[in-house]
């Protein structure tokens, strides 16, 4: 039962982050290949490829994707709660944002 449960939940978070590249004007399979997936994510949020390297470091990589993740709901014209949201909901937030209204504003909303 629980296996069923993670497939869920990772098919939710996988169809919103396809969803969201897409918004963004990527391949929306880029979601589904690793290591692609956060360079496709570092071009959405507009930080240097360089950064791939932070996402290797312990403990560094955890401040780096926090912050990524507010890049990321700033280049949809969300707030710091909608930060929040993804990070400790991201089952419920990345499908919001990705099946939701919210439109691609540009590199961490600079558009």
């Amino acid at each position: 039962m629980l296996v069923f449960i993670d497939i869920v939940i990772i098919a939710l978070i996988v169809v919103g982050l396809w969803k969201i590249f897409e918004k963004a004007g990527k391949p929306g399979w880029a979601a589904i290949i690793p290591i692609y997936n956060i360079i496709v994510l570092l071009e959405i949020i507009g930080k240097p490829l360089w950064w791939l390297i932070l996402f290797i470091i312990p403990l560094v990589n955890i401040v780096f994707a926090i912050w990524a993740t507010n890049l990321l709901s700033k280049s949809f014209g969300k707030e710091t709660g909608f930060t929040i949201g993804l990070i400790f909901l991201p089952f419920v937030f990345y499908p919001i944002l990705g099946l939701g209204d919210a439109e691609y504003k540009g590199a961490a909303g600079q558009q």
